[in-house]
């Protein structure tokens, strides 16, 4: 699609970013706002919208929900972008009808991808079988955000229809994955990439009515089955549809959805939170149902940190202020901090990586001005003079980083720059 196609919206964003005095900030505000429609978006002749997350060529269902979010805001008014995410959303839900485990896609059967995976099934069209329970809820809150924005609710269509379902049978059928569940994946030719044990199936679970979840936002293994903030996200995305069940033309699934977020509810109520002997009750980051717990948090989001920003909670939330406050602290392992600046990094990279992203998390759930300056400087100041945001950056040594083009962070930033504009934080 020309990029004329946007008019309303560039020429509503340019006007926007004349309103930042800074000539630094607002290049980087323009140059990270458009960094998806510019470099990774393609309208295709079916009128669907395939979405690279920028450096690998392939389509993550969480990554490119994100990287149009910050277009949302001018889809009722500019009809090219609310096509664009329409687009998105149509091809979102042939992928998740085609194989709701997959975790990133194909633009066509062309067979790329890690094809050297041991899986239960296969497509031409998977780029890498990865079960993230995110995967399915990032579609739907999107979806959900469009229809709110624009009041625009075709895209609960009968393509909708048939993912939402399969999302449904999903999630049921993990809540007991060690008894009914087919889904096995690992990676033996790659030994240096961790992947499922257990011939793929992963580590023993207890029942608790969570739902399974392989592997974490950020592309890694769980250490636990059960990991907490993508359940809690799901019931945020599942409980909207539960509200919204006539617009949406979901009502012959009130029932089993409802006893879905019920459950998931309970278990969270019995498992998602531990007793720390400084910060008092805080959330896990993962369980098993049979006594393990893994206490950390990592930048990829779903994220503890980022509860307050998925709809979970409150930024002033008891149990969410005394997690935070653990999380951005020594004792989450992946906490850091350097010369350069400190936050929550990843297992995904070398030690002593920060991630933009969480960083980025960090000041849009921040209820303190200095805090969200603090978060912004280092932003500023880490993205080693390429005017843009990276995956993650050495705390030390900022010109160090993995992945200079990362359209998730790009995007990210561009929303936390409207987020301390509006403020008049910036």
């Amino acid at each position: 699609m020309e990029k004329s196609a946007y008019k309303i919206m560039r020429d509503r964003v340019a006007a926007y970013a004349d309103t930042i005095a800074d000539e630094r900030i607002r290049k980087m505000y323009l140059t990270c706002f458009y960094s998806s429609l510019d470099t990774a978006a393609e309208v295709l002749d079916d009128g669907t919208t395939f979405m690279l997350t920028g450096d690998i060529p392939a389509m993550w269902l969480r990554d490119s929900s994100v990287q149009v979010m910050g277009y949302l805001p001018h889809a009722r008014a500019d009809e090219g972008v609310a096509r664009l995410i329409r687009g998105l959303l149509k091809r979102q839900f042939a992928y998740i009808a085609m194989d709701p485990y997959a975790n990133a896609f194909n633009k066509e059967p062309n067979n790329h991808g890690h094809k050297d995976d041991v899986t239960d099934f296969d497509s031409p069209y998977i780029w890498e079988r990865k079960y993230e329970i995110d995967s399915l809820c990032y579609p739907l809150w999107l979806a959900q955000k469009y229809a709110r924005t624009t009041n625009d609710y075709s895209v609960f269509d009968k393509e909708f229809a048939v993912a939402y379902g399969r999302i449904l049978d999903t999630f049921v059928t993990e809540q007991h994955h060690d008894t009914q569940s087919s889904y096995v994946h690992s990676r033996p030719k790659y030994p240096q990439f961790p992947s499922l044990e257990n011939g793929g199936k992963g580590k023993p679970v207890g029942y608790t009515g969570l739902t399974w979840n392989g592997y974490r936002p950020s592309d890694d293994v769980c250490t636990y089955g059960y990991l907490i903030p993508s359940n809690m996200f799901a019931v945020v995305v599942l409980e909207w549809i539960l509200a919204n069940a006539e617009r949406t033309g979901t009502q012959h699934e009130t029932a089993r959805a409802a006893k879905l977020v019920s459950d998931i509810r309970e278990g969270l109520s019995k498992y998602a939170t531990v007793t720390h002997p400084v910060y008092g009750k805080v959330y896990a980051y993962e369980v098993d149902g049979l006594g393990g717990v893994n206490m950390m948090d990592d930048a990829n989001v779903p994220s503890l940190l980022s509860l307050p920003y998925l709809g979970w909670c409150a930024a002033d939330d008891p149990v969410y202020k005394n997690t935070r406050r653990f999380l951005l602290s020594e004792e989450n392992p992946y906490y850091y901090r350097g010369t350069a600046g400190e936050g929550i990094g990843s297992p995904h990279t070398p030690e002593g990586y920060i991630w933009h992203i969480g960083v980025i998390m960090q000041l849009l759930t921040s209820t303190d001005a200095t805090e969200r300056k603090r978060c912004f400087e280092i932003l500023l100041n880490t993205d080693a003079g390429c005017g843009v945001m990276h995956e993650g950056f050495d705390c030390n040594v900022p010109a160090r980083f993995t992945r200079e083009w990362f359209c998730w962070a790009n995007t990210l930033f561009a929303m936390a720059v409207e987020h301390l504009h509006d403020k008049g934080e910036l």
